[in-house]
């Protein structure tokens, strides 16, 4: 079995900025998998990222039967960073079982580009395959809002 150090050869060219991914966020993104709450759709995905002073916050995906309200890993690792304080990640491992591994999802991407649009991205499966790339590349052509001099918002690229 492949590796996430040796990503098998269908599957090297995802790896965008022909990375591995960071041992201690691959192992805290695992864990997190195994804690997902996926009853409905058992498509269990676990997420960890790392903030610039080297924390780390985790997620898991939390489906709800109104499936509408369930949250992904990414967001809940998100969330988790922002309750603690913390307003921007560097590196972001994103784990699940799916082939090729599992992407963030549209609204992910952007939550993911609200704190963090220059982070690393690493998405890797069971079996070391890997797809990485800057949460830019993920969400071209994202948006933040930005604060004027006279209070009001508006969106920058």
């Amino acid at each position: 079995m492949p590796t996430p150090e040796q990503p098998t050869p269908d599957h090297a060219h995802d790896n965008a900025l022909n990375v591995i991914p960071d041992a201690a966020l691959l192992e805290a993104a695992r864990a997190a998998f195994a804690r997902a709450y996926a009853p409905y759709s058992r498509f269990r995905v676990g997420a960890a990222l790392r903030t610039a002073d080297g924390q780390v916050f985790r997620g898991v995906n939390v489906e709800n039967a109104s499936y509408g309200l369930g949250r992904c890993a990414e967001q809940s690792a998100v969330q988790a960073m922002a309750t603690a304080g913390a307003r921007s990640f560097t590196d972001i491992v994103v784990y699940s079982e799916a082939t090729p591994p599992a992407s963030p999802c549209g609204a992910c991407r952007q939550v993911l580009f609200e704190f963090a649009p220059d982070a690393r991205v690493v998405c890797v499966n069971q079996h070391g395959h890997i797809v990485s790339g800057l949460v830019r590349d993920f969400l071209p052509h994202g948006f933040r809002l930005e604060q004027r001099d006279d209070g009001h918002e508006v969106g920058t690229p």
